[in-house]
């Protein structure tokens, strides 16, 4: 597989980083593979309710933790509206994800090697018709694909209340993470997200809160931030 360019995420660089934002991390990491266990799923979704909720940092930061477990993992950003998983990686936008479905580029051309467990296929320039591409037999076709070189595969999709991108998206995945925000979520949003997840018969894998102070849910720390292993 060809790769654009080498990211060295070294061990060292997690130093300046919480341990108890590490420990979050890597519970998160651990009750979503308990989750998958029974059906050896491993096409993951990361969605929240509305903007602003941080589940692009928390898929960034997934999909981290699992590539220190070894294997091969995928991180791709599957917002082809408002894509942000290029700017917390810094990285360029170029071919990617919405290049590969409007067969601009092939799939060597759109993944980015960040180092010998993770890669990253970013979402390429905006596209006039994103629902369209990602609800095309070229997007499960890829998907197939790629399940057969990863072990993992995290994606990070828009808000589900917003659009409708991500209810076509989740239909490909194995299962589905829920970012909420202490103090941003509603319970109405909230549970309308549940009821969207629901309506695809996807499995709701776990809830990550962010800026939580309480021991409010399974997946919950002070806040967050990216970091690198």
């Amino acid at each position: 597989m060809a790769h654009n360019k080498n990211y060295n995420y070294s061990s060292g660089a997690a130093s300046s980083v919480p341990f108890a934002v590490i420990e979050a991390y890597k519970q998160i990491r651990t009750n979503i593979l308990f989750s998958l266990s029974h059906n050896k799923g491993k096409i993951i979704a990361v969605t929240s309710s509305i903007p602003y909720e941080g589940k692009s940092t928390c898929a960034v930061n997934m999909a981290i933790s699992f590539s220190q477990l070894g294997g091969k993992i995928l991180l791709i950003d599957g917002d082809l509206r408002r894509p942000s998983v290029y700017r917390k990686l810094k990285l360029k936008n170029a071919n990617g994800l919405s290049s590969y479905l409007g067969e601009f580029c092939s799939k060597e051309e759109t993944i980015t090697h960040i180092n010998d467990n993770l890669d990253v296929l970013l979402s390429g320039p905006i596209p006039p018709n994103p629902s369209e591409l990602l609800g095309s037999v070229r997007m499960k076709e890829l998907l197939e694909e790629l399940s057969r070189e990863y072990d993992f595969i995290i994606i990070d999709t828009p808000p589900i209340n917003v659009v409708t991108d991500t209810m076509i998206l989740i239909q490909y995945t194995d299962g589905v993470v829920l970012v909420a925000r202490n103090k941003v979520s509603t319970h109405e949003l909230f549970q309308k997200a549940v009821d969207n997840i629901e309506v695809t018969n996807v499995k709701l894998l776990g809830v990550i809160i962010n800026d939580s102070s309480r021991n409010i849910a399974k997946y919950k720390y002070k806040r967050y931030k990216r970091y690198q292993y």
